[in-house]
């Protein structure tokens, strides 16, 4: 029996969608604050695809893993919602930059930031990841050297994808000193950030026991250490030639005004840079290594490509990135087993529809990404690993906003190999 049952009778605050009762969920909070995924997967597996729930017993929600809704928010009718403000509470720690911001802003920093993102930059940024890479092969060799050594892979992941973004957006001009500094300050963010939407109730607590204040402290820390290097960037003139995305940042110009961006927007898309490179990426890396380890036959269909390819002795350069089609799968298929974003937040701004069911203005959305890439009914088997899901002939094809590694307003182009574009 499930632990969310829900009574016939039971009051729906946003339209029609079923609701589990209140008290259910103020009883369950604390299960579901430590097992998300795992609560949420019951709800979906008793209930429906779309179910009512209230977060912490506090925050009436609506959760989906119906693909033809989340098209209906995050495309068709995308202008009617918004991000949340669980999304925007993190403009507290972090400033508004392209993931907290919303509406023209939004589309205005975006326009200005996209182009900066070309080919060039792109294979750049290849470079200095295979060269971060190549750091921390070497590092597992000499510890590996006297024979087989126990890795915590998620940590290593983390210091790995760190210093990637950290070169990337500042260069060289980073000591190792400040680069844990940064991450760990960012880490610290992000878990407390998640507790207070998993757990509002202790509110009262956190504000009396001075964990806010703790946080707002190391979100003021962060932005001088962010201040710092944009203001040395500055001082070191045009002489100097550097290739990374705060001198990006830093040479946009808005096309209505011709202006560079104010010290204060650069320190928020910095910051959202550090953030969205971070612990996404360590986590993805480390669900690869893992479903590798686990799955020896994927594994060395990987070598075996890059031998045919090759590039058994050497990384492959962006542009022959293409020549790995089968590793590119893989990386899909470890995307849809485990999204580095597994869950997003909409809102209605005005009252809609959504095939004959009300929905009212203010019904908050949770769209769980984990639910729609491991959904029974969109995907064969879905909790086996299966690279094979993504080649270009494969059936049943990819489900239309059935797979949304990355969330958005539009659909990936799942037949492409994955590979920066």
């Amino acid at each position: 029996m499930s632990d969310f049952p829900i009574s016939p009778d039971a009051k729906s605050p946003a339209g029609a969608f079923p609701w589990v009762p209140r008290w259910r969920t103020l009883l369950s909070s604390l299960a579901m604050a430590r097992n998300p995924i795992g609560n949420l997967n019951e709800v979906h597996r008793h209930r429906g695809d779309t179910v009512g729930i209230h977060l912490g017993g506090i925050r009436p929600t609506v959760v989906t893993r119906d693909p033809a809704l989340a098209q209906h928010i995050l495309q068709k009718n995308h202008r009617r919602y918004l991000k949340s403000d669980l999304t925007h509470g993190l403009i507290r720690y972090l400033g508004r930059g392209l993931l907290t911001n919303e509406g023209a802003d939004w589309l205005r920093q975006r326009r200005l930031i996209q182009p900066g993102f070309h080919r060039q930059r792109l294979a750049g940024l290849t470079r200095l990841m295979q060269a971060a890479a190549e750091e921390w092969t070497q590092e597992l060799r000499a510890r590996t050297a006297q024979g087989p050594a126990e890795v915590d892979i998620h940590e290593a992941m983390t210091r790995v994808a760190f210093r990637i973004i950290a070169q990337a957006t500042f260069g060289t001009s980073m000591s190792e000193a400040q680069r844990e500094r940064l991450s760990d300050i960012l880490t610290r963010i992000q878990a407390f950030y998640v507790r207070t939407i998993r757990q509002p109730y202790l509110q009262p607590w956190w504000r009396a026991s001075g964990s806010y204040r703790r946080h707002d402290a190391l979100s003021r820390e962060l932005r001088e250490l962010v201040r710092g290097f944009i203001r040395q960037r500055r001082a070191d003139g045009p002489g100097l030639s550097h290739d990374d995305l705060l001198q990006m940042l830093l040479d946009v110009r808005y096309e209505d005004t011709g202006e560079p961006m104010m010290e204060d927007q650069l320190l928020d898309e910095a910051n959202i840079l550090l953030l969205a490179g971070h612990e996404t990426s360590a986590n993805a890396l480390s669900w690869l290594f893992y479903l590798l380890a686990s799955h020896p036959e994927a594994a060395d269909k990987v070598r075996t490509e890059m031998v045919a390819a090759g590039l058994a002795q050497r990384p492959p350069t962006f542009e022959e990135l293409m020549r790995l089609p089968y590793s590119m799968q893989v990386i899909q298929e470890t995307m849809r087993l485990y999204p580095p974003a597994w869950i997003l937040d909409r809102v209605a701004l005005e009252a809609d529809e959504f095939r004959g069911q009300s929905i009212p203005k203010g019904t908050l959305f949770s769209i769980y990404l984990y639910g729609l890439h491991r959904h029974p009914g969109l995907w064969p088997e879905p909790d086996a690993f299966r690279p094979e899901r993504f080649a270009p002939d494969a059936q049943p094809p990819v489900p239309t906003y059935g797979y949304l590694p990355f969330g958005g307003r539009t659909a990936p182009v799942h037949r492409q190999p994955l590979c920066p574009h």
